[in-house]
């Protein structure tokens, strides 16, 4: 029955449409149902399949060149200069308008697009019959364990006095990027830190306050070469609490 009651919010927990409550609810239904766990699986493969198939159609600078073509291309003797005078200052507009919106928004979307694959990495982890590849609370068990396995180290916060537990750690990917996923929890929430290798400028732009997005709460920052992130569907105040943590040991 529990099965049944879950089956058709599947979807909506993997596109993050579900409310927090439910959400959580069905998190912990994952974690012990083999037959939700393997069909969430599958739609989060799906997803992260055809969102890497859309790639291949964005629009990229052809259109620009196109616009500009039009624009340099001479008019028919016959066209009176009036309407030349109108239309070049228009297609100008055109252009610089178009431009402003794209490098607006070319954050925005490269951020959000981020931060859609990570609540991915994040569901299919708590999904995962075996979400954590070493399984410790004690951080100096899991920092030692990835080691080789990725190309850089970091410092994990001691948790005493605090209402997180570290419950493990595994190696995940970002753009085909190897990075540490560490998995705490807090009040039988699961949230997701994870540190990558910070490859680009472009990122420094993002905004390192906690910010929603589906139904996950999100937080960024670089620190020493180090882009961090930390997702849960917990509040904004619970995932600024664990950045500052690990923020103070990095």
């Amino acid at each position: 029955m529990a099965c049944e009651a879950w089956s058709d919010k599947v979807d909506a927990y993997v596109d993050g449409e579900l409310p927090a409550s439910e959400a959580s609810a069905l998190s912990t239904h994952l974690r012990k149902c083999a037959d939700c766990s393997a069909d969430a699986l599958e739609r989060v493969q799906v997803k992260r399949s055809v969102a890497i198939a859309g790639k291949y159609y964005k629009p990229n600078a052809r259109f620009r060149r196109k616009i500009q073509t039009l624009v340099s291309t001479p008019q028919r003797s016959g066209t009176p200069w009036a309407w030349k005078i109108l239309a070049i200052p228009a297609a100008l507009i055109l252009i610089i308008s178009l431009s402003m919106t794209f490098f607006v928004h070319r954050e925005k979307t490269r951020r959000d697009r981020v931060y859609s694959e990570l609540a991915d990495l994040h569901i299919a982890t708590l999904a995962s019959a075996s979400p954590v590849d070493v399984i410790s609370t004690d951080r100096h068990t899991v920092k030692p364990w990835f080691e080789g396995k990725i190309p850089f180290s970091f410092n994990l916060p001691e948790l005493q006095g605090t209402d997180f537990t570290l419950v493990g750690g595994k190696v995940s990917y970002l753009a085909q990027t190897p990075g540490a996923q560490l998995i705490y929890r807090i009040r039988k929430h699961e949230i997701s830190v994870f540190i990558f290798q910070d490859r680009g400028a472009g990122t420094a732009r993002w905004a390192s306050d906690p910010s929603s997005m589906l139904s996950f709460t999100f937080e960024t920052w670089t620190e020493n070469g180090l882009r961090y992130f930390v997702v849960g569907d917990v509040s904004a105040q619970d995932i600024d609490s664990l950045s500052k943590l690990l923020r103070a040991a990095g």
